[in-house]
C-alpha cells in the first residue's frame, strides 16, 4: 500500500457537486492498494498514519500526532499512486489493485483507522472526485508499506 499524506489545515473532498468529506486540521491521505497487498501492508499504514508525528506542539516541533491532537484524515482512494510511467508517455496500472479487491480493502482501511480513535472522513470510492486541501506547511509525505519488508 502507498500513501500520500500531507498535512492540512483544511480538506474536502466533493463528488457531484456534493461535499461527501470534509476536515479541518489533520492528514489528508491518498490511499493506492497494489494487487497483492496483504492485512500486514494495512495494519502497517493505520498505525504508521494514526501516530506519525508531523503536526505542531506549542513549541512549533513537528512532534504531535493525530492521536495526540485529536486532528482528523480524510482519506481518498487513488490506485493513480501505482502508476508506472518509465515506458513511453502513458502511464500503466498494472500494480494497481482491480476495484474488486481494492474497494473492500479500502473501506477495511477506513474501519481500522477510525478504530484507534482518529476521526475519519473519506471520499467516494471509484468515483470522479475534486479534492480541495489547505497544505500545511507544506508537509507532504509519500508512505509505502513494502519498503519495510
Amino acid at each position: 500500500m502507498r500513501a500520500v499524506v500531507q498535512r492540512v489545515s483544511k480538506a474536502s473532498v466533493t463528488v457531484s457537486s456534493e461535499i461527501v468529506g470534509e476536515i479541518e486540521t489533520g492528514f489528508l491521505v491518498l490511499l493506492g492498494i497494489k494487487n497483492d497487498d496483504t492485512e500486514a501492508d494495512l495494519l502497517y499504514l493505520v498505525d504508521k498514519i494514526a501516530n506519525l508525528r508531523v503536526l505542531e506542539d506549542a513549541e512549533g516541533r513537528m512532534n504531535l500526532s493525530l492521536l495526540g491532537t485529536g486532528g482528523s484524515a480524510l482519506v481518498v482512494s487513488n490506485f493513480t499512486l501505482y502508476a508506472d510511467a518509465r515506458k513511453g508517455r502513458r502511464p500503466g496500472f498494472t500494480d494497481a489493485a482491480p476495484s474488486e479487491f481494492a474497494e473492500p480493502f479500502y473501506h477495511r482501511f477506513v474501519q481500522k483507522l477510525a478504530q484507534t480513535g482518529v476521526s475519519v472522513q473519506c471520499g467516494r470510492f471509484g468515483a470522479e472526485m475534486q479534492v480541495a486541501l489547505i497544505n500545511d506547511g507544506p508537509i507532504t509525505l509519500l508512505l509505502d508499506s513494502r519498503k519495510l519488508f
